[in-house]
This record gives structure tokens, sequence and C-alpha cells, in this order.
């Protein structure tokens, strides 16, 4: 069986091919989903994408399956806990972002009915072609400088591409690689 050709990145680590295969670049229309990759994006920030997907699993063990309901009722003795946490990157910036976050995600939620309605607005409800990972756009511009007007915290404009690009509202696989005809499809 041939090996499909893949965007260079993801054959650097072995972990990077399931999560290049089956989610990045994927339309996601889920709130919890989203909420989540926001966060995982914001927690990368200074960081690599590896060390945020090695730590993906203790990230949603450690903020309840990131259930912004839940998240917005953590006390401080629960930020405590969370700085103790090896399983998720231990920052109290980082951290205190996820919980506010958390709230301003609920309050977006009722004001357009879903996080999914209002955060894909951005790029017209569907996704754009990018421009090969250029790190940021005038949408992901866009984007920042509201989510910032909100209140939310870790949302730079860089922050905001590469969220888009991991939620499929940008196709940022190469022109070669197999995922990128796949998506580009109706």
């Amino acid at each position: 069986m041939k090996t499909p050709i893949r965007c260079k990145w993801a054959t650097s680590h072995e972990l990077f091919i399931p999560y290049h295969d089956n989610e990045w670049g994927v339309p996601v229309h889920d709130d919890r989903l989203l909420f989540e990759m926001l966060n995982l994006e914001g927690a990368q920030a200074g960081l690599s994408w590896l060390t945020i997907l090695q730590k993906r699993d203790g990230y949603r063990r450690a903020f309840d399956r990131f259930d912004a309901q839940k998240i917005a009722k953590y006390t401080a003795k629960k930020q405590a806990t969370l700085l103790q946490n090896a399983g998720i990157v231990r920052n109290r910036l980082k951290i205190n972002a996820v919980i506010q976050n958390a709230k301003l995600f609920i309050l977006t939620q009722r004001e357009f009915g879903s996080f999914d309605r209002y955060i894909w607005q951005f790029v017209g409800g569907k996704p754009i072609r990018g421009g090969q990972q250029p790190g940021s756009s005038p949408e992901s511009d866009a984007m920042s400088k509201d989510l910032k007007r909100r209140g939310f915290k870790f949302v730079g404009t860089t922050v905001c591409y590469a969220f888009m690009q991991a939620v499929g509202m940008v196709n940022d696989h190469s022109p070669e690689c197999y995922k990128f005809k796949k998506l580009k499809k109706p």
C-alpha cells in the first residue's frame, strides 16, 4: 500500500500523523471542541504544538473535557490544584485564561446562539484557502481583535490563525497533500 503524501510537518513526529490525518484542517462545528482547540492553541503560545499535543489528554482530564460550564465555576482551590498538575503546562496566566475564556465563551454562546455561529463568521461560514501557513491573515487579525475586545486571553492573531487551521476554517494543507484535495471537495 502506497503511503499518502502529507504536509511535510506531519511526518516530523509520530503523534503528528494521526492528528494531521484525522483532525487538522477538518471543519469543526462542535462548540465544546472549538472551545478546547481555542484554549489548546493559546496554551501553545511560546511552546511547540508537539508539547501541547503530548499533554492533550492531561488537559482534557484537568479541565473537565473542556466543559465551559464547569470551568467557569472553578475556585481558587481548583486553580491551585491545576498549577500542580504535571499533565498540563503549569503557567498561572494560561490556566487563568482558560477559566476566563470559559466565562466569556458562555456569554458568546448566549449572544450568538452558539460559539460556532460566532467564530465561523470570520470566514463567512465556510472554509477558505489559506496562504500555506503564513502565521496570520486579515481573518485571524479580525478574530483576534474581536476576541480580545470581548476579554478572551491568549488569542493573538498567530494563535487565532493556528486555531483556524486546526478547526478547518482555513485549508492550509499543501497542494500535494492528500488532505488538501479531500477537504477541497464540496
